[in-house]
């Protein structure tokens, strides 16, 4: 009975879900804080300003960014699905080996970002700027798409959305 007893209460620890967010976290990260590894999932940065922070393997999925500031920031590693980039500035920002599946950087500035290694499937890319994006390999773009605004890096075509 012992054993019983001891089975349903392992099984019901296993099937609790994972925190979806960590609040306290997120108001760190907001108010201008680095937060490598943080949990900020569903975060709302939008219109903020944060500018060279460490979100190295940060869990951003379906974190609002748009019409933010995130020039020279480090996202590398990090869980970005699903992330709304609308229109912000990531110039230099650093997305190696992240995982931007279903990401939207729609009007974005991306000069200079580096994407090695990223997942950029399913990313909309229209209207971005990101002629001197590095990383981006034709492989990688091939899973994303854009529009005839989309300024790729050279020697890079995108495909319609």
């Amino acid at each position: 009975m012992k054993r019983i007893a001891f089975a349903l209460v392992a099984a019901s620890l296993i099937a609790l879900p994972a925190a979806a967010q960590n609040p306290a976290q997120i108001n760190k990260a907001g108010s201008g804080a680095s937060c490598p590894g943080c949990n900020l999932f569903q975060a709302d940065f939008s219109n903020k300003t944060l500018k060279g922070k460490n979100f190295a393997g940060a869990r951003l999925r379906q974190a609002d960014l748009s019409s933010g500031v995130f020039n020279g920031t480090n996202f590398s590693g990090g869980d970005l699905r699903d992330l709304n980039g609308f229109g912000s500035l990531f110039g230099n920002a650093n997305f190696g080996r992240a995982n931007l599946t279903n990401a939207t950087f729609v009007g974005a500035y991306l000069e200079g970002a580096n994407f090695a290694g990223a997942n950029l499937s399913g990313v909309n890319f229209s209207g971005a700027e990101m002629r001197s994006a590095r990383g981006i390999t034709q492989a990688m773009m091939d899973q994303a798409c854009g529009d005839k605004s989309t300024v790729a890096p050279k020697g890079i075509r995108i495909p319609i959305c």
